[in-house]
C-alpha cells in the first residue's frame, strides 16, 4: 500500500496527533500579543499559510527542502556526535603516577593516533624497537603502534590511511612532511608448534594474518627486547616476555624455543646479528647455536627481503662486527657467496682491509651523512675488484642482485659509475672550457664516488691529498651553482676528448654554411643569423644543427634573393 500525499517523507519528524475535542487545550484560543515586526496586532490571529505554498529561501531553495536534506536546524532529540577534537587530545597521566617514559620523548602524531583509537573503543600501544630504544636512552628512528582494531577498522577511522603488505596487512597513517605512523593489529602465532607439530615438519611462516590479543602478539615476536609494549596514558611498560631483564643484561634472546623461532623465519638470524652489532649486545649461546644449525634455510627466504636486511646491517653503524658474526654463523656464504669466497681464499691482509673499510663505513654513518645504497654496495664490491677475478666478480654479483633480489638497475649502474670513478681521483681535476658540466664534479654520481674515496682514505691512509683536492673542486662547483649534468661514464671522462665528455645527444656540432650573398653587407650589429660582420662564412654552434631562416623577403621574394637586392634591403 503506497503512502498518501500527506504522509511524512523519509527523514521528517512526525508531529504528535492532536485531539478534535473543542474543549481540549489545543483548541483553546491563546491571547495575542502585539508584534509590530510581524505585522500582527492584538486581537488578530495569524493566518496560516495556504496549503501548497512554500516559504522561499533567499537563495531560491525552499526551506522545506532544505530541512529535508539535513541542512536546517537539528531536531532536539537527534543524537549528538562526539566532538572530533576530543579524539585528538591525549589524556595525560595522573600526576601521582609519573610515566616511565616522558611524554615529550614520544612522537606527538603517534600519540594522536593512539588517542583516536582509544576514543573509538580500541586498545593501542607503542610497541617494538621504539620502546626498546627509549628505555636505552636512544632516539627511535620511527614509532610503531599495535592495536586490537583490524586493518579495515583502522582505515575506516583515519581518512589519511592506506593498507599495505601481502604477507601481513599493515595500516600506514600519513601526516604532513611525509611522516608515516605504522599501525599493526595484534596477531597470534599461526600454528602452535611447541607440542602438536612433529620435529621434522616445515615451520616456515608464509602468512601471518591470525589476529589475537596483546599478550599473544607479544609472544609471537622474535626477541624479548622487541616484545615490550608501552601505554602512554598509564605511563607503564607492559612486559609479557621478560624483555626488561634481557634489556638490562644486554642480551639477545628469543621468545620461546630458539630452534622453532629460527625455523619459522630464518631471516631472524640476520636480525639477531643486526641488533647485537647495533646495540652492543651479546647473543645467547643457545640462540647462536640454533642460528648456525639453520643457516642453510636462508636460501628459502625471498631474496628481496634478504637484500633489505643486508642494507639494514650496513646502515646500523656496526657493520664491521655484524659481518664477523655472519661469517661465524655461516650466513655470509649464503647471503653474499662471491664475497665470502674471496675472503676465505684471500690472505689475512685482505680480510683486515675489508674490516677497515667497514669501520670507515660505520664512522661515515655515525657522522650523520646520508649514505645511498650505491655507497653501501660499493663498500663491499671494492674488495671484489681487487680479487683474483678482478672486476668480473663485482659485475657478476651486481647482475645477480638485479635478477634475483630485485635490485633496481639504476642503483646497480650508479654503483658501477661510482666505483669506476675512483681511478680518476688519482689525477688533478681537468678544466674544460668548451662545455659546462663535462667534469667529474658535475656528474650525479660524484657525491657517491667521493664518499667511497673518503672511506678508502680512512681505511688505508692513502690518497688524503686527492680527497682534499676533489673536495675543494666540489665546493667550487657548488658555489657556481651549476646543476648536475647527468651520468657521463668515467671511461668517457678519462678519454680526455671533448667529444667523449659530451652526452650522445649533443656530441655533433655541425658547421652551418652562411649564404654567399651576405659577403657584401656592411659591418653592423649582429643580425638574426648571429653573424657579426662581413667576410664571416662559418660558425660553430653547440646543441645541434642551426636551421636556416625560412620565409619571404620584404618585397615578397625568397629570403636569399631579398638579401641580394640592395644593401639597404638586406639591412631591413
Amino acid at each position: 500500500m503506497s503512502p498518501g500525499r500527506d504522509a511524512p517523507r523519509s527523514g521528517e519528524y512526525m508531529e504528535e496527533p492532536q485531539s478534535h475535542d473543542p474543549a481540549s487545550p489545543a483548541h483553546q484560543p491563546e491571547p495575542q500579543e502585539t508584534s509590530s515586526a510581524a505585522g500582527v496586532t492584538s486581537g488578530e490571529t495569524a493566518r496560516p499559510p495556504a496549503r501548497g505554498r512554500r516559504e522561499r529561501h533567499p537563495r531560491g531553495r525552499s526551506r522545506e527542502r532544505r530541512d529535508e536534506r539535513g541542512h536546517g536546524e537539528r531536531h532536539p532529540e537527534a543524537r549528538a556526535r562526539p566532538d572530533r577534537a576530543l579524539a585528538l587530545d591525549p589524556d595525560l597521566p595522573a600526576p601521582e603516577h609519573p610515566p616511565e617514559i616522558a611524554l615529550e620523548r614520544l612522537d606527538q602524531d603517534a600519540v594522536k593516533v593512539i588517542s583516536r583509537l582509544r576514543h573509538m573503543g580500541h586498545q593501542a600501544h607503542f610497541v617494538g624497537g621504539c620502546v626498546r630504544d627509549l628505555l636505552l636512552g636512544h632516539t627511535p628512528k620511527d614509532f610503531d603502534l599495535a592495536t586490537d582494531a583490524h586493518p579495515g577498522e583502522v582505515r575506516a577511522i583515519f581518512r589519511n590511511c592506506r593498507l599495505i603488505g601481502r604477507r601481513f596487512r599493515l595500516a600506514h597513517v600519513y601526516f604532513r612532511g611525509g611522516k608515516i605512523i605504522e599501525v599493526a593489529t595484534f596477531r597470534a602465532n599461526p600454528i602452535d608448534v611447541a607440542e602438536d607439530v612433529p620435529g621434522d615438519a616445515d615451520l616456515l611462516i608464509t602468512r601471518d594474518n591470525v589476529f589475537g590479543t596483546a599478550e599473544e602478539d607479544a609472544r609471537r615476536r622474535d626477541f624479548t627486547v622487541n616484545g615490550l609494549f608501552y601505554d602512554p596514558f598509564l605511563g607503564e611498560v607492559v612486559d609479557y616476555v621478560g624483555g626488561r631483564a634481557d634489556l638490562e643484561a644486554h642480551r639477545i634472546a628469543t621468545i620461546g624455543d630458539p630452534e622453532i623461532r629460527m625455523r619459522e623465519d630464518p631471516v631472524r638470524a640476520l636480525r639477531a646479528i643486526r641488533f647485537a652489532a647495533r646495540l652492543g649486545f651479546t647473543i645467547e649461546p643457545e640462540v647462536f647455536a640454533a642460528m648456525r644449525r639453520h643457516a642453510g634455510e636462508l636460501a628459502r627466504c625471498a631474496p628481496p627481503r634478504v637484500l633489505e636486511e643486508v642494507f639494514k646491517i650496513l646502515r646500523c653503524a656496526g657493520s664491521s662486527r655484524a659481518f664477523e658474526l655472519m661469517r661465524a654463523a655461516g650466513a655470509l656464504g649464503l647471503v653474499l657467496p662471491a664475497l665470502a669466497q674471496i675472503l676465505e681464499a684471500g690472505e689475512t691482509g685482505m680480510r683486515a682491509r675489508f674490516q677497515a673499510h667497514l669501520v670507515a663505513l660505520d664512522e661515515l654513518v655515525r657522522s650523520g651523512e646520508e649514505v645511498s645504497e650505491a655507497v653501501l654496495l660499493g663498500s663491499l664490491l671494492t674488495h671484489l675488484r681487487h680479487g683474483p677475478t678482478g672486476e668480473a666478480a663485482a659485475d657478476e654479483l651486481l647482475s645477480q642482485l638485479v635478477q634475483t633480489a630485485r635490485l633496481p638497475r639504476r642503483i646497480a649502474e650508479r654503483t658501477r659509475l661510482a666505483m669506476g670513478a675512483q681511478r680518476l681521483f688519482q689525477g688533478p681535476p681537468k678544466r674544460r672550457r668548451r662545455r659546462r658540466g663535462a667534469s667529474l664534479s658535475a656528474q650525479s654520481y660524484f657525491r657517491d664516488a667521493l664518499q667511497l674515496l673518503q672511506m678508502s682514505v680512512r681505511a688505508t691512509g692513502e690518497g688524503a691529498e686527492a680527497l682534499e683536492r676533489w673536495k675543494s673542486e666540489a665546493e667550487r662547483h657548488h658555489a657556481r651553482g651549476e646543476p648536475e649534468s647527468g651520468e657521463v661514464s668515467p671511461e668517457e671522462l678519462e678519454g680526455g676528448s671533448e667529444e667523449a665528455a659530451r652526452p650522445s645527444a649533443s656530441r655533433e656540432t655541425p658547421t652551418v654554411e652562411v649564404s654567399a650573398t651576405l659577403e657584401g653587407r656592411p659591418a653592423g650589429p649582429p643580425d638574426s643569423l648571429g653573424e657579426e660582420g662581413p667576410g664571416r662564412r662559418k660558425r660553430r654552434r653547440r646543441g645541434g644543427r642551426r636551421r636556416r631562416r625560412r620565409g619571404r623577403g620584404a618585397a615578397g621574394e625568397p629570403a636569399g634573393q631579398a638579401g641580394a637586392a640592395t644593401p639597404s634591403a638586406g639591412g631591413a
